[in-house]
């Protein structure tokens, strides 16, 4: 059993409700998989489930448990403070294919 820890610049979804949720409500909470350690009280750039920059959160909670099931999860409760424009999504987004997730454009 241990944390891993996430880039404090990067909050990426896994589902596009989640994501719709947080650009319709402002608010939102996540769940991945594992103990993690999101950077609670910090702002971060959200990303879509294809890599694509869409935002700044501030998270508000991260909360690590094991479930009933016995799987370890993490649950990262978060606020829309605001959408990016298409230039910074778009420069954003070619960083952090470089930086993090490994793709080369």
């Amino acid at each position: 059993m241990g944390f891993q820890t996430e880039f404090n610049s990067v909050c990426k979804f896994k589902s596009d409700q989640e994501l719709h949720d947080l650009l319709e409500y402002g608010r939102t909470a996540m769940v991945k998989k594992g103990f993690r350690v999101f950077p609670t009280g910090q702002m971060v750039v959200a990303y879509s489930p294809e890599n694509e920059a869409v935002a700044i959160v501030k998270i508000t909670a991260s909360i690590a448990e094991i479930t009933f099931q016995g799987e370890e999860v993490t649950k990262v409760e978060m606020e829309l403070v605001r959408r990016l424009t298409e230039e910074e999504a778009r420069v954003q987004t070619s960083l952090a294919n470089e930086m993090f997730f490994g793709l080369q454009q």
